[in-house]
């Protein structure tokens, strides 16, 4: 058994060479490949390039904070403000980091990080987290992002889990009051999207340009309910299970398209969905998220369900999703590919959804299917000049260089995260702290 985060999961034997079979594809593992030389080579990644870059290079040392923007030569991008969500992704990172090998440098930087975001986003008079300052450290949206506290909450517990402090997880249960009583739709189910500074109601409830303003998003409840997975593991407080139980229930049953294996991506109040595009990388994600969800659930039926569902949804991912070189694609849609481009967190998420499928199954496709899209992440995504991921390679693997290697949105968690995953799930269970 692995130990990870109160979680205990079996080892699964590799099936050494010949084909797996998955959907009429034909996935082959190379006899050459094993489990750990897979985490070998992906710990490699975290250990030698993502953790120290951020450390080097977008720690703002005279500001003790971060900058807000790099190019992908690694050039500040002077004035550009920052989002909570950079801060609240960076205290994760470093404090999930700190939990698993306890390097002081981790620590430090989980630190910095847990003192920007109390410092620097938190709202002494309405509680909860604003979305964004200018690059003075002033405050520039002042709105309330349900997905925006539910990182907050994610990376509070994840810092109490690593340094034990209790105030952390104070802040944390704080936040999720704060969600259960303005914030949850006690009508339909789910959470509503985006309030005001008070928590008054807001008519652009969006989360960013390119997204729909609808009252509730995939998006959004996938990471309240990862954020109180994680809080219940530390905090087993009665309410708030029921509160993952009931929102694990709304994914499950209006957010996952069975027959699909896909996720909706916006919808009304009332769960009519408002879009047909199709999110691969959301997707994956979801599978081992519900999957996690339902384990520290502890329901028998209900951790059956999720499984069985997870495998589909990686079966679909690696049938529409995924290209020849491994790379998981944008955005699909009921015609086909809508946006080929490959982001860097969809072959993050990819990776860990496939080694939750070959975990559940035993079936070693899955795990070639995971060995596959590191392969294009080591070909295509790593920058080996100036370190850390591309943000994202056309589907032909041309990085897009007007992309930042730092930004609101390109962080480390979805890549460190895989990072640990994979020591989670590949390695020995000593490196690990329970």
């Amino acid at each position: 058994m692995i130990l990870f985060s109160g979680i205990k999961i079996p080892r699964r034997r590799f099936a050494r060479g010949g084909p797996g079979r998955l959907n009429g594809a034909s996935f082959h593992v190379s006899p050459s490949v094993t489990p750990s030389d897979l985490l070998r080579a992906i710990e490699a990644d975290l250990r030698g390039n993502i953790l120290p870059f951020w450390i080097r290079h977008v720690v703002n040392t005279p500001a003790r904070t971060f900058h807000g923007q790099l190019s992908n030569h690694l050039a500040v991008e002077a004035g550009v403000g920052r989002g909570a969500l950079l801060t609240s992704r960076i205290l994760w990172t470093y404090a999930a980091a700190f939990r698993a090998y306890g390097d002081p440098a981790y620590r430090e930087m989980a630190d910095l990080a847990h003192a920007d975001l109390l410092g620097r986003f938190h709202d002494a008079q309405h509680g909860g987290f604003f979305w964004s300052i200018h690059a003075d450290g002033t405050v520039q949206r002042d709105r309330k992002q349900v997905y925006g506290q539910a990182f907050a909450i994610y990376a509070l517990s994840e810092y109490h889990a690593a340094t034990g402090d209790r105030r952390a997880l104070d802040q944390a249960v704080a936040v999720y009051l704060l969600l259960e009583h303005h914030a949850r739709e006690r009508v339909h189910g789910g959470y509503l999207e985006a309030f005001a500074r008070d928590w008054a109601p807001i008519a652009d409830m969006r989360l960013s340009e390119v997204d729909q303003n609808d009252p509730k998003s995939q998006n959004t409840m996938l990471h309240v309910m990862e954020a109180y997975t994680r809080l219940l593991q530390l905090w087993p407080d009665a309410g708030l299970r029921v509160a993952l139980r009931e929102l694990v229930e709304v994914m499950l049953t209006r957010i996952v398209d069975a027959r699909t294996g896909h996720l909706g991506l916006f919808f009304t109040t009332d769960w009519r969905p408002t879009s047909d595009k199709i999110s691969y990388g959301h997707d994956i994600e979801a599978a081992w998220l519900l999957t996690r969800a339902t384990d520290v659930l502890g329901e028998a039926d209900l951790i059956a369900r999720t499984r069985t569902l997870a495998l589909k949804i990686a079966d679909v991912t690696l049938a529409e999703g995924t290209d020849a070189d491994g790379g998981i694609v944008n955005l699909g849609a009921p015609g086909g590919i809508v946006d080929g481009a490959k982001e860097w967190w969809p072959q993050a998420e990819a990776v860990v959804g496939f080694l939750n499928a070959w975990q559940i199954s035993g079936e070693a496709c899955y795990l070639a299917a995971a060995e596959n899209t590191w392969e294009f992440i080591a070909t295509h995504l790593i920058d080996r000049e100036h370190g850390e991921w591309f943000r994202g390679v056309t589907r032909d693997g041309q990085v897009i260089q007007s992309h930042e290697k730092v930004g609101f949105w390109k962080c480390p968690y979805h890549n460190g995260r895989m990072g640990l995953e994979a020591l989670m799930r590949l390695g020995p269970a000593h490196l690990v702290r329970a």
